[in-house]
């Protein structure tokens, strides 16, 4: 039985991606963790079960430069959808996406990613 899921997200700016998370989308710091030679990631709580790990694209590229350019799709699905709306600066188009409302937006890096109404 999987208990948790932990996404790894790569970024340039692992800062400026971890405050996005954490200020713009509401998560939760739960750890920092070291890496060889100085590079730290972060691991941010959405949820009880659901992570996000952001570490040094430059890390990622040096150690595993088979996954370096891997981006994951991710919908999340909120209760709060018209909050997370209005709350996301880089948000795009409400569509109706088979009968559920989503948006995407965007991350200080680029990477594009969809909040759906939960029902």
């Amino acid at each position: 039985m999987i208990h948790k899921t932990r996404v790894m997200l790569y970024s340039t700016d692992v800062a400026g991606a971890s405050d996005f998370w954490l200020n713009t989308v509401g998560a939760v710091l739960i750890e920092t963790m070291a890496l060889p030679e100085g590079f730290e990631a972060k691991v941010i709580a959405l949820n009880e079960t659901n992570e996000i790990a952001i570490f040094p694209k430059e890390f990622i590229e040096k150690y595993s430069p088979e996954v370096a350019d891997n981006v994951p799709s991710l919908m999340f699905f909120v209760d709060d959808f018209d909050a997370y709306y209005d709350r996301i600066p880089t948000h795009g188009e409400i569509f109706d996406n088979g009968g559920t409302r989503t948006f995407n937006f965007s991350t200080p890096d680029g990477l594009y990613f969809v909040f759906a109404e939960a029902k």
